[in-house]
């Protein structure tokens, strides 16, 4: 069976109607969330597949938004096809800029994706990479990047300070988190001219420093990233939920509603499957 008639039938068999689509819904956008297995990280932390199910049960209340799950350990051979068979995409995976850039084939589809103005949004070690040479092409695409051998990260309890001029922070207030966070990313090159916008800044050893954002590419379309979710518990904090939920939307152009998105779960969602 060839893989672009497997990928119909996938499709097709997804929800026609998703809950509380309305009439007058906006055009109808396809998202890949894109997972991996469990990497050496203890359990419930980098809990991956968890993570995008999760946040594919809230996607999927929006109306008009189709969600994709698909755990892409690589070498991932079908990824090309439904990458450009997508609106946007989600890296929640282990040291994701450099399984973005590893293959050509995969770096040309998400390449591919952006020029269309499709959404990327990258999540914690989803915005990783131990060596540099990831950092260029990660950036340009995404607008941060946590890459190189001298990159900074942190285990501490932060007072997370939401800045108030972003949509993506419409009904998040400040609060309290243990966490992970990645800092001092880098940045893309100033000559790509791409709008990045900070959104949650953390104090570390006295400094503010940015641990989400949210960037305008050239090419028309938008990126969002946030360094923290090292822990899985932590989707059980609101603020975390409708952080991730608005950045995913924010790239799909779709508006926040004042007050923010709604992002209630129930207990069983959290459920992490045994490794």
């Amino acid at each position: 069976m060839r893989l672009s008639f497997r990928l119909a039938v996938l499709f097709a068999v997804l929800p026609a109607t998703i809950s509380g689509w309305a009439a007058d819904a906006p055009v109808r956008r396809r998202v890949l969330l894109l997972g991996q297995k469990a990497d050496s990280h203890p359990a419930t932390t980098h809990e991956y597949m968890a993570g995008v199910r999760l946040l594919g049960l809230l996607l999927e209340r929006s109306p008009g938004i189709q969600t994709v799950i698909v755990q892409a350990d690589s070498p991932w051979t079908e990824g090309p096809e439904l990458l450009d068979g997508t609106d946007a995409a989600i890296v929640f995976l282990s040291e994701g800029a450099k399984w973005v850039t590893e293959d050509a084939n995969r770096l040309a589809a998400f390449q591919r994706l952006a020029n269309r103005g499709g959404g990327l949004t990258c999540l914690h070690w989803g915005m990783g990479t131990r060596e540099s040479a990831p950092i260029v092409d990660f950036t340009a695409l995404f607008g941060g990047c946590h890459g190189g051998t001298d990159r900074k990260y942190k285990f501490a309890s932060f007072s997370v300070k939401p800045l108030e001029t972003h949509p993506v922070t419409t009904g998040i207030t400040p609060f309290e988190v243990r966490d992970e966070f990645y800092y001092a990313l880098k940045q893309p090159a100033p000559a790509l001219k791409l709008k990045v916008a900070p959104l949650l800044q953390v104090s570390i050893d006295g400094t503010d420093q940015t641990v989400a954002w949210a960037c305008e590419r050239p090419d028309g379309g938008r990126s969002f990233g946030f360094s923290g979710l090292h822990y899985h518990e932590n989707w059980k904090l609101p603020q975390y939920r409708r952080l991730v939920l608005q950045g995913v939307l924010w790239t799909l152009n779709r508006d926040i509603p004042e007050g923010g998105v709604p992002v209630e779960i129930r207990q069983e969602d959290l459920a992490l499957p045994s490794r």
